[in-house]
């Protein structure tokens, strides 16, 4: 790796990725990062990678409950999102939860637009790991959160269908107050989207499943977009 690429990284590290998390209302500095929550230990940290002269990263998320983390009675102060405990009620690389579910990393390249992929990395953080760390706490909290409809496997198979389609795949797909509520990263103005889920949502409205009657779709922050009932 070249100093110029190190000295590069540390900088956008410094003035760019930090305080962009922070604003996002994550606290801490340098490569570790929490959310304030008041039964868990929220966490991101940035993972590095060094190999063949480059310096990529990535994120590690977890969450451990702060009773749990108390009663384990290790030296930290707070649980390091990039270490296994294995008291952790749930952990993931970020690339799980980016619509491709694999692994990703960005590398920052020296040039006019070297800021490009700290900005995508913050991105991906804002609108795929926050809500999803958000969410699984107020789940294990007993919140609103909703109950799985459908297994991963399940949910594969219905984004097998979307793959001849220019939209993005079904992330979640849950059980919440009689509805069910398709989760993922759509915005209001894909008319696409809208098309393409309109027919998936009546697919499943079809099956007449007692179980809801109506079918919701949402973005990645849980706002809703559209619904759809039984034809």
């Amino acid at each position: 790796m070249t100093p110029a690429a190190h000295e590069l990284f540390e900088r956008g590290l410094r003035d760019h990725l930090a305080p962009a998390l922070r604003l996002l209302g994550l606290t801490g500095r340098r490569r570790t990062f929490s959310l304030p929550d008041p039964t868990h230990w929220a966490l991101l940290g940035l993972v590095e990678h060094r190999a063949d002269g480059r310096l990529r990263y990535t994120f590690d998320l977890s969450l451990v409950r702060r009773t749990d983390w108390t009663a384990a009675g290790l030296p930290d102060p707070r649980p390091d999102p990039r270490a296994v405990y294995g008291i952790e009620s749930w952990r993931a690389r970020i690339g799980e939860l980016l619509p491709v579910c694999e692994d990703v990393w960005w590398e920052v390249l020296p040039g006019p637009r070297w800021r490009v992929a700290l900005d995508d990395s913050v991105a991906a953080v804002r609108h795929y790991g926050l809500p999803e760390l958000r969410r699984r706490a107020e789940r294990e909290r007993g919140g609103a959160a909703g109950e799985t409809y459908l297994s991963r496997a399940e949910l594969e198979q219905v984004n097998a269908a979307l793959l001849a389609v220019p939209v993005a795949r079904i992330q979640r797909a849950e059980l919440v107050d009689g509805a069910l509520v398709l989760t993922g990263a759509w915005t209001r103005s894909d008319a696409a989207a809208r098309t393409v889920l309109r027919s998936v949502a009546h697919g499943f409205l079809s099956a007449e499943d007692g179980l809801f009657a109506v079918v919701r779709c949402a973005d990645t922050l849980g706002r809703p977009l559209w619904d759809f009932g039984r034809p």
